[in-house]
C-alpha cells in the first residue's frame, strides 16, 4: 500500500478498511515518526504512556501485516523488526544496513538488488529482505 504525502492517519486506516481506534493510531503514529524498522517493545516506549499493552501493539501489528500497511522487515535476535510497507513492493524489501559495532539499523532506500533466481527444484520464493551487516561511517 502506498502512503501519499500528507496523508493523513485516519485516510490510510481507512483505505485499508481498519476501524479507527486510538490504539491503532499509537501505532501508526509511532511508525510513522520512525526513521528505521523498530521492534515491539521500541514502539511502546516511543508512545509512552499512551502506548498499549505489548498483546494489543503485536495484535494491531499483525492486522497492518495483513492489511499491506506495515511489513515484518527482519527478525533480530529472536525480535521482529516492522516498518511501514510504502517503500517496498510486494516481493521485495529494499535493503537494511546493520552496524556490527554500535547495532545501529539503516534503510538502505537508495539501493537495491536483483531478485535472486532460485535454481534448486521445489523453492518458491514469495518475498525477498536483505539485511546487510558491517561497520557504519561512524565506526567503521
Amino acid at each position: 500500500m502506498k502512503i501519499k504525502a500528507g496523508q493523513r492517519i485516519e485516510q490510510l486506516l481507512e483505505s485499508a478498511n481498519l476501524r479507527l481506534t486510538k490504539p491503532r493510531i499509537v501505532v501508526i503514529s509511532v511508525l510513522l515518526g520512525s526513521d528505521k524498522p523498530v521492534t515491539q517493545q521500541e514502539i511502546a516506549d516511543k508512545a509512552g504512556a499512551e502506548a498499549p499493552d505489548k498483546v494489543t501493539i503485536y495484535r494491531i501489528l499483525e492486522t497492518f501485516v495483513k492489511a499491506g500497511i506495515v511489513h515484518k522487515a527482519f527478525l533480530r535476535e529472536r525480535t521482529r523488526h516492522y516498518e511501514l510497507a510504502h517503500n517496498c513492493t510486494e516481493h521485495q524489501c529494499h535493503p537494511h544496513f546493520t552496524c556490527t559495532n554500535c547495532g545501529r539499523t539503516v534503510c538502505l532506500m537508495q539501493s537495491s538488488l536483483p531478485m535472486v533466481k532460485v535454481s534448486e527444484k521445489g523453492f518458491v520464493v514469495h518475498r525477498q529482505q536483505v539485511r546487510l551487516e558491517g561497520l557504519c561511517p561512524g565506526c567503521a
